[in-house]
């Protein structure tokens, strides 16, 4: 696991000793990436530089140092992630006498020598990874980035300055890119409308003008004759969706979930490689567990494990992660953090995730990633069991909601949700006083924010803008914003067309999209390499995701009980009773500290007179929710975020 920078084109000061300088400073600023080596390479001719900082997991000798260049000399690779089967990949090329002499047993070496016998495209088809990559051709002059397929590893591109002063940036963190003197800062005010409705900033779209983030499964081509970016994809999750479906596993039961475990097991294996000390995220829940008993059937000595506790009974999963490693005897290891504990990492935030990110799950994803970190260079987690095997309660609630809704007229509807907008805030607060007069416990806390997502759903004349609105923070996000206006995204304008799945399976694609690589991967990747910490993520190997696409439904959802083909893995391996829980969210108690311990922190980032002459946001809305929250009435803790993570990181900058 590494970070890269480099740059193309300008002519302001671009020699060897000038571009060495500039890439060491862009490369400087995200050292926590690679802490152990740092390497640059330069060709004025061609005016293309880059910048790597490495963090050694296979092959920490020399040989693996970067950028490093192909055995043909044509190729020059600046690389971050890792190529689980790289050795398979070797075995191929000597097959086909395509080997060169090797230096060392690094993945770099092993995608350079693929580069120079297949090609780019073709290479990276066959890889099972991770990754972000940036590759110089020299025979062609041209500069190719690519990125994994669901997104793992960032890489952030784009034009800065202007005529021939223009510099095409690229990197793995905006920061980096901030260093370069090109750069020209500029807010965009369509990506602070998009954080607001979903807490993250979608990509292509960054928090920067002229910036944008490269899709995942994407490669990407620029050159100083062709300046402007070409695009493609070589996959895609609506092609393996719609593939899937079309041709679901056949056989029964038993056989699908045999075929299931062998390839996860496969999946562990291969991401359990690594020359340092190497362990997991365990939180007790199905995903999780899964990941590291399979884990610890491979291994010859306990697994390390890691949790984080909270004291708040509600937020607390570590007591069913202990159970879970007693069972399977890892070597376990938790941490229960104080309410200051947490906080305290709250001004690092801005740093941590380079662009404005409200997930507040952001902050024990950084704990439990310190933690690790003190025993631990490589950590595995469960993530993406939820999008691939039917794990969140929406899925089955909004296809259901959908169904009922649609058997009413639209116009009918769209009356009802003019209706219910119509009543005045003040008015549904007021309602929770009833609850001490009903005969049966009725919860009324709340109302008024359910009876604003309620109108919006109602007026939703397909399934996709009804999850939208279920999905969404701030309904209307640009009235929010000064100058505001909310761009395109797979979940609006550029939904993409996946014919021949249902609701609930459309819902799915939709989050593999958007929520899956934009939120849960930037969180986990930024959290973790902030603190010099890998992650890898068996649940996304290509291969497990391919198959997933292609379990019938029912294996997934089955009598309303979600994951179902993957619960029966598990619980080879783990007796039911100690998964059997309502599940958890990976959070904290942000309601009660803003109208608490956070409460002086928050009054000064949301101050009207600060929020206009900074003049992003409509400070009447903004203190409207604030002073709700704060009353107890209503809870706008997710809405706040929001904005308080953007004022936070622009307070830093």
């Amino acid at each position: 696991m590494c970070g890269f920078v480099g740059f193309l084109g300008g002519t302001a000061s671009f020699g060897q000793a000038g571009a060495e300088v500039t890439l060491k400073r862009m490369a400087d600023t995200i050292i926590h990436r690679g802490p152990d080596d740092a390497g640059f390479w330069v060709d004025p001719d061609h005016r293309i530089g880059f910048g790597h900082r490495r963090l050694s997991i296979v092959d920490l000798s020399p040989a693996g140092h970067q950028p490093m260049q192909s055995g043909s000399s044509r190729y020059v690779i600046a690389f971050n992630g890792e190529i689980y089967n790289h050795l398979q990949l070797r075995e191929q090329l000597e097959a086909i006498n395509q080997a060169p002499t090797w230096r060392g047993h690094s993945d770099t070496e092993t995608l350079l020598a693929g580069f120079d016998a297949w090609g780019i495209q073709d290479t990276v088809e066959r890889t099972v990874g991770m990754f972000a990559f940036a590759v110089w051709d020299r025979k062609e002059r041209m500069l190719t980035l690519g990125r994994d397929r669901i997104g793992e590893k960032p890489l952030y591109y784009g034009w800065q300055g202007h005529g021939n002063n223009a510099v095409f940036l690229f990197g793995s963190e905006l920061k980096a890119l901030r260093a370069h003197p090109a750069f020209e800062n500029k807010i965009n005010r369509g990506a602070i409308s998009l954080l607001l409705r979903h807490n993250y900033i979608p990509a292509p779209y960054s928090i920067y003008e002229g910036i944008a983030k490269l899709l995942p499964g994407s490669l990407l081509t620029v050159s100083l004759q062709q300046r402007e970016p070409r695009l493609w994809s070589y996959w895609s999750v609506p092609g393996v969706a719609e593939l899937g479906v079309a041709n679901p596993l056949s056989g029964n039961a038993d056989q699908i979930v045999d075929e299931l475990e062998a390839l996860l097991k496969d999946a562990v294996r291969q991401q359990m490689m690594a020359d340092v000390p190497l362990g997991a995220f365990l939180s007790g829940g199905i995903d999780s567990s899964t990941v590291v008993a399979l884990m610890q059937a491979q291994s010859s000595h306990p697994v390390k494990t890691f949790s984080i506790g909270f004291h708040e009974r509600a937020y607390d999963e570590a007591g069913h992660a202990r159970a879970v490693a007693r069972h399977l005897g890892t070597d376990h290891a938790e941490l229960y953090v104080t309410a200051e504990q947490a906080m305290e990492a709250i001004p690092q935030l801005p740093a941590l995730y380079d662009e404005p990110f409200s997930d507040s799950s952001q902050i024990p994803t950084f704990l439990v990633s310190k933690l690790a970190k003190q025993h631990v260079t490589v950590s595995l987690s469960g993530d993406a069991g939820d999008e691939l095997f039917c794990g969140y309660s929406r899925y089955s609630r909004g296809a259901n909601l959908w169904r009922k809704l649609a058997a009413v007229p639209l116009p009918l509807r769209k009356l009802t949700a003019k209706g219910l907008n119509s009543i005045p805030t003040q008015l549904w607060g007021g309602l929770t006083a009833l609850a001490d007069y009903l005969p049966q416990p009725v919860q009324l806390a709340n109302v008024g924010h359910r009876m604003q997502k309620g109108s919006v759903v109602l007026a939703s004349q397909s399934p996709d803008p009804l999850y939208l609105g279920l999905i969404s923070h701030w309904h209307d996000p640009a009235s929010v914003v000064i100058n505001g206006y909310e761009p395109a995204t797979f979940l609006t304008d550029n939904a993409p067309s996946i014919p021949g799945l249902s609701d609930v399976q459309r819902m799915m694609a939709l989050d593999m999209l958007t929520y899956l690589p934009d939120d849960i991967l930037v969180k986990v990747d930024r959290a973790a390499m902030g603190v010099s910490l890998e992650t890898r993520v068996p649940f996304l190997d290509h291969r497990v995701i391919e198959l997933a696409w292609r379990l019938p439904q029912s294996m997934k959802l089955r009598e309303g009980e979600t994951k179902w083909a993957l619960r029966q893995v598990l619980y080879r391996y783990v007796p039911k009773e100690l998964i059997e829980r309502p599940k958890m969210g990976f959070g904290v108690p942000i309601d009660e500290w803003l109208r608490g311990p956070l409460r002086e922190w928050a009054e000064s980032l949301l101050d009207e007179s600060r929020m206009r002459n900074e003049g992003y946001f409509l400070p009447k809305l903004v203190r409207r929710k604030w002073k709700e929250h704060l009353s107890g009435q209503r809870n706008w803790q997710y809405h706040l975020w929001d904005v308080l993570m953007f004022q936070s990181w622009l307070e830093h900058q």
